[in-house]
């Protein structure tokens, strides 16, 4: 047993987290995940630690069969994007094969930190992300030195199609989990066009991302998460307090750029950055291994 199934551990992480579900309601507005604000319907963790069980989970509710291994991405066809300004047919082969068979794919990984958001993240990681297997992003540039494996679960439809996939994500070095995320399209109130949407289950409720899609002439793939109103593209933080769903954008910003360089090498740039301050640049080289 680690330090973090100790009784006194879980039994003050579980105040801290109620008590963050309290500020997110305070700050955040009531939601009708079933009427007007349906595009926050999410998947959420079956208990205090995320894991994987949320797959079997959210499959059930959907009425989804589960397909784990062989050749899977994050999603089935890059095209479900397409809309005004954006024609996934003019992406580069590369950059569109790693999210439509992420799986043929291995990562290695390079990360900063802005000096000053670092004991805030070390903070976060210790006492949140570990203890609950979700969200605990690396501290120390040494701790992905040997990289991240990855786990894609697809969730299938009874007819077939993909209705999301999950992405687990480990340090190769410890074993230990990053992040365990839901990925699909998905169109915002008011939007021409489908975003990549990211979702992070924790207890009772979730983080998620909606992520802008734009094509560069050079066939690469810019990710944004920028600022603006509810129902924009962005980080929302949702909540079950209470028996109430409550929802508040949180300011969190990110940009990822997928490439191709000069060798013919797949790249990913990734900027986090907290209201305009730069938190965290991460650097991802991805290797076709299938």
């Amino acid at each position: 047993m680690s330090a973090y199934d100790s009784p006194a551990v879980q039994a003050l992480g579980s105040l801290a987290d109620l008590g963050s579900r309290r500020f997110w309601r305070t700050v955040g507005r009531p939601i009708d995940l079933d009427g007007d604000e349906h595009w926050l319907r999410a998947p959420r963790a079956t208990g205090s630690r995320v894991g994987d069980a949320w797959l079997r989970a959210w499959a059930d509710e959907n009425a989804c069969e589960l397909r784990t291994g062989g050749d899977t991405g994050l999603l089935s066809n890059m095209n479900v994007l397409d809309g005004p300004g954006f024609d996934a047919n003019r992406l580069h082969p590369l950059v569109r094969e790693f999210y439509e068979h992420t799986t043929r794919f291995r990562m290695e990984v390079w990360m900063q930190w802005n000096p000053l958001a670092w004991p805030a993240a070390e903070v976060v990681r210790v006492g949140f992300g570990r203890r609950v297997d979700q969200l605990a992003l690396p501290s120390k540039p040494l701790d992905v030195a040997y990289g991240m494996d990855s786990d894609v679960t697809v969730l299938e439809r009874p007819d077939g199609s993909q209705l999301s996939a999950g992405w687990l994500r480990t340090l190769r070095s410890t074993g230990e989990h990053v992040y365990s995320g839901c990925y699909t399209a998905s169109t915002l109130p008011g939007a021409d066009r489908a975003s990549v949407h990211v979702s992070f289950p924790l207890e009772k409720g979730n983080v998620q991302v909606f992520l802008r899609p734009d094509i560069g002439d050079d066939g690469s793939l810019t990710l944004t998460s920028g600022r603006g109103g509810f129902g924009d593209n962005g980080c929302y933080a949702v909540v079950d307090n209470g028996g109430r769903d409550h929802c508040a954008r949180a300011p969190l910003h990110e940009k990822f750029h997928l490439y191709v360089d000069d060798e013919g090498v797949l790249r990913t740039d990734h900027e986090l950055n907290v209201w305009s301050i730069p938190a965290a640049r991460l650097h991802f080289k991805l290797l076709r291994i299938a």
